[in-house]
């Protein structure tokens, strides 16, 4: 009998010692639970979990470029279900770069005489913003057990759950409004969930970063207006009371801290947290595309997100002398890990709650080594982990922090409306 007891307790004693130490085991803290898994292991579990969303995709205008916006004919098809798609995007490498969600950017370019910032001037960019609008919504309903219907920071998880890329547009620069907030309610109605201020030019409501030359490059911008306008004032608290999330890439250093709250007057800026859809550190490369340090340290303030651009300009680069203002080209560090020098930075000054991706795949020219394409991201979030951003702050940089971002525009916009916020009337004088 006590060889039997004593047989009982020695059982029971292995049982708690082996469950005690499963990676399975909800008394595990997570440092431990990471040291049992493989860094390849440790990403397939937060993939699973969180949903890799890319804050900037120019897929559409890929298509415009290349198909005329026709995607029905097999040239079209074959190769963006096979995997031939040109270009850093297709079905296959969606799947295996692990996407849930991804901000389609309906760009257009900039005006020819962006200066003019008269109706007629405008006419065009509205048209075919309305196009690829349209386009993205074709596209979407021709592959709908792949991409979502534009969905809210509220029901963006469902779609992945669903098994779905989580699929809002976003529109890059007012041009695509014109003079008209008309125009802005009517793109969010149809599913476009954040606007950037501006794209390389100035327009009505804000100054950019850099405008474009005649000869089709671009330069550091010389101020307008010297951050955001008295109109782009209106438009913020019109994008704040609809739920329309602000995106400030492309912008001055001026409209940002403006938008944020630290400008040049008393306005108080964006009352809802705000993005940079695709933009970098400018301490790590010292581009006007990218984002200083005091001003990072204003998107921690307003509980905001900076979505690392890949873009191997803003990526790499070192300050020089040029007549435009911009610095050099550093082709040696245009590398992933030197992408993630960028979340790092940022992630160390302000928080690993407040940096994300945004590719910017398909509208550059060149990538950095080891992302070729979207289906490379597991291998950033792999180098994130080698550097040892936990897993928690790592499923936040993948997703979790832009999910966070959009319930809160949400339920500001909730709030504005219930509080009886009417809508921002346009001049038509």
């Amino acid at each position: 009998m006590y060889r039997v007891f004593r047989f009982l307790i020695i059982a029971g004693l292995l049982i708690i010692f082996v469950h005690g130490f499963s990676p399975d085991s909800r008394g595990l803290d997570s440092s431990r639970r990471e040291t049992l898994l493989t860094v390849e292991q440790r990403v397939e579990k937060i993939l699973q979990e969180t949903p890799l969303i890319d804050g900037h995709d120019d897929l559409p205008y890929l298509i415009r470029a290349k198909y005329g916006n026709h995607i029905y004919q097999e040239n079209f098809t074959t190769d963006f279900v096979e995997g031939t798609f040109p270009g850093h995007v297709d079905l296959p490498r969606l799947s295996k770069g692990r996407v849930g969600g991804t901000f389609w950017s309906v760009f257009v370019e900039c005006p020819k005489d962006w200066t003019d910032f008269s109706d007629g001037n405008y006419a065009l960019s509205m048209r075919q913003t309305m196009e690829q609008v349209d386009l993205w919504l074709r596209l979407q309903e021709a592959y709908p057990e792949t991409f979502s219907t534009p969905p809210n920071g509220t029901t963006a998880l469902q779609s992945f759950l669903d098994g779905k890329i989580i699929s809002p547009m976003g529109m890059e620069g007012l041009h695509s409004i014109g003079n008209s907030l008309d125009y802005l309610r009517h793109f969010y109605a149809r599913g476009v969930s954040y606007a950037t201020l501006t794209h390389n030019c100035h327009n009505r409501y804000a100054d950019a970063a850099v405008t474009e030359l005649p000869d089709g490059g671009v330069k550091k911008a010389d101020p307008f207006w010297h951050g955001v306008s008295e109109a782009g004032k209106a438009l913020v608290f019109e994008m704040n009371r609809l739920g329309m999330i602000v995106d400030l890439s492309h912008v001055s250093a001026d409209t940002m801290r403006d938008v944020l709250g630290a400008g040049k007057d008393d306005w108080a800026g964006s009352s809802a947290p705000i993005i940079f859809s695709h933009s970098s550190a400018y301490a790590v490369c010292p581009h006007p595309r990218n984002v200083p340090d005091d001003v990072l340290k204003l998107v921690k303030t307003r509980n905001s997100l900076v979505m690392v651009n890949f873009a191997p300009d803003f990526i790499s680069c070192t300050a020089g002398d040029n007549p435009n203002g911009l610095p050099d080209f550093d082709p040696e560090h245009s590398t992933l890990e030197h992408v993630a020098d960028h979340i790092m930075h940022i992630g160390r000054l302000i928080g690993f709650d407040h940096v994300g991706f945004g590719s910017d795949f398909d509208g550059i020219g060149s990538v950095p080594r080891g992302l070729d394409d979207v289906s490379k991201f597991p291998d950033l979030i792999a180098e994130l982990l080698r550097r040892g951003v936990s897993d928690e702050d790592a499923s936040k940089v993948v997703g979790g922090n832009l999910l966070r971002v959009w319930k809160e525009v949400d339920r500001v916009a909730l709030k504005l409306q219930g509080e009886g916020a009417l809508p921002v009337e346009d001049d038509l004088s």
